[in-house]
């Protein structure tokens, strides 16, 4: 069964190091929370609010163990009038048997307003 998993989270500066590493944070607690593994990947887009230019997040997936060929796209998000700044948006769409109403979408830092319904408190192992 195809799924996608959403997650989202928020960056404190305009800088490589916070985006590459909330990134990274967002990515391990939707792997984790839905036991992913890369083979099961079929693409990751992320969006990025348009305060957000010091670098791809992408670069964070890169980072990851055996991720090197899930394919991963970065775009804006669109720009609309007091939406959430400085926020990272990723879609995975992975072939998984959880059932839809099981997956954990995860928000985190300022991004659990966008779906306080839907998010939870998890722990990130790094």
């Amino acid at each position: 069964m195809i799924r996608g998993v959403r997650g989202a989270t928020t960056i404190l500066e305009n800088s490589e190091q916070e985006i590459i590493g909330k990134t990274e944070e967002l990515l391990r607690s939707m792997i984790k929370a839905n036991n992913i593994v890369a083979e099961d990947v079929a693409q990751v887009l992320i969006s990025v609010t348009a305060d957000i230019t010091a670098c791809f997040p992408a670069k964070a997936l890169r980072s990851l163990e055996g991720w090197d060929y899930v394919p991963v796209m970065c775009t804006k998000e669109i720009a609309v009038p007091n939406s959430l700044p400085s926020c990272i948006r990723v879609m995975m769409t992975v072939n998984t048997e959880i059932a839809q109403r099981d997956i954990q979408h995860i928000y985190l830092h300022e991004a659990v307003n966008l779906r306080p319904d839907l998010a939870k408190t998890l722990t990130v192992d790094n």
